[in-house]
Order: structure tokens, then C-alpha cells, then sequence
């Protein structure tokens, strides 16, 4: 064997190293995006990301305050790594403390394939997340948009009279990340289905 190829063993072996290694980078980036996301929300911009729906006992004890009127702003966006176009289908709303509303959102997949995505909900001002109550909402769940398919996504809410006087205007935010793991189990999914259907009676 020529010196040459032997020269050349060792840089193969980095490149494969290097390939291997970006290739876990790659993958636990994809696992840590929301959390990055959460982070910096919350510690950077002070925006303070929502957890779960609001317990029915705390909404069903507000009293509608018809006095006080706020604004409340939508806002949508999507991670860079997902093919969807989202966004709200009004851009704010006119509501009272106390009173339920719904509001809703447009998804659409807009690349060839079925595509599995999450959504992470933010509210600022910060001091104004513990008001903003959500009853219902589709950042709760996993959302499945098959190739081209287009989707209503409502989010019911009410705020809580007793947010600060001096808030006067809440503004509402969705970030759409692709959920690569869900969406890699789907596809395994369907690729067992067609053998499954061929051994059915």
C-alpha cells in the first residue's frame, strides 16, 4: 500500500468522527429547541411561557368585570426548521376580565409529507402570564397536518380581573417546532400498516 493511502487513513477516520459527531449535535439540538426557546423567554425577554389549561374551580369563581376593557394581541410564528405557514386569524380582540373568548389560529403544512409540530405559547408582559387563563388550546396537544392540509386551531381564554390596572394590553404568542420524534413514529407507523392490512382476514 502506498504512503499516500496510509497518509490518507487517519484523515478519513477524523471526517467520520466529525460527521458522527454533528450528526448528535444535530439530533439533541432538535430535542432542546423548545427548552432554548423557554429559556430565553423567560430569562432574556422576561416572557413568561404558560403551563397547561386553567382549572375549571378558578374560572367558573371570576366575575365578569364589564367596567374594564382590555386588549389582547395574537401573534404567530414558526421554527425555521418547520415547513408550515401559521398565523392568527384576527390580530387582537376587545375583551372583559372575567368573560370566556375564543380566538383562533391558521396552520398549514405547506410541504409534501405529514409533518408532526408542537406549539410553545408565550405571554407578555410577564407579569401579566398568572392572569391569562387558557381553558382550551391547541399548545396543549400534538398537532398532525398531513401534506397541504390546512387547520383551525382555537385557544379559549380569560383574564383574570384581578390583573394590574396598569395593564391595559396583553399580547398573546405561538412559536410552531417541528416534533421530529413524533413525526419519525408516524412515518415508522405508516410504513407497518400496509403489511398489517395484507395479513387481515
Amino acid at each position: 500500500m502506498s504512503a499516500g493511502n496510509e497518509a490518507a487513513r487517519p484523515s478519513v477516520k477524523s471526517s467520520l468522527r466529525t460527521i458522527a459527531l454533528v450528526s448528535a449535535l444535530s439530533f439533541v439540538g432538535a430535542f432542546s429547541l423548545v427548552p432554548l426557546y423557554r429559556i430565553a423567554c423567560e430569562k432574556v425577554f422576561g416572557i413568561k411561557l404558560e403551563q397547561g389549561p386553567a382549572g375549571e374551580e378558578h374560572i367558573a369563581g371570576l366575575v365578569v368585570d364589564e367596567s374594564r376593557t382590555i386588549t389582547v394581541e395574537f401573534d404567530g410564528t414558526v421554527n425555521s426548521k418547520l415547513p408550515w405557514a401559521f398565523k392568527p386569524q384576527v390580530l387582537s380582540m376587545q375583551v372583559h376580565p372575567g368573560r370566556t373568548y375564543e380566538a383562533n389560529y391558521i396552520a398549514r403544512n405547506t410541504s409534501d409529507h405529514a409533518i408532526v409540530g408542537n406549539a410553545a405559547p408565550s405571554v407578555a408582559p410577564s407579569t401579566a402570564s398568572t392572569f391569562f387563563n387558557k381553558t382550551e388550546c391547541f399548545c396543549f396537544t400534538e398537532q398532525l397536518l398531513h401534506a397541504g392540509e390546512e387547520k383551525l386551531m382555537p385557544v379559549r381564554f380569560v383574564v383574570d380581573p384581578d390583573l394590574p390596572e396598569h395593564i391595559s394590553t396583553i399580547t398573546l404568542s405561538y412559536t410552531f417546532f417541528s416534533n421530529e420524534p413524533a413525526t419519525a413514529r408516524l412515518v415508522g407507523e405508516a410504513g407497518h400498516a400496509p403489511s398489517a392490512a395484507r395479513s387481515a382476514p
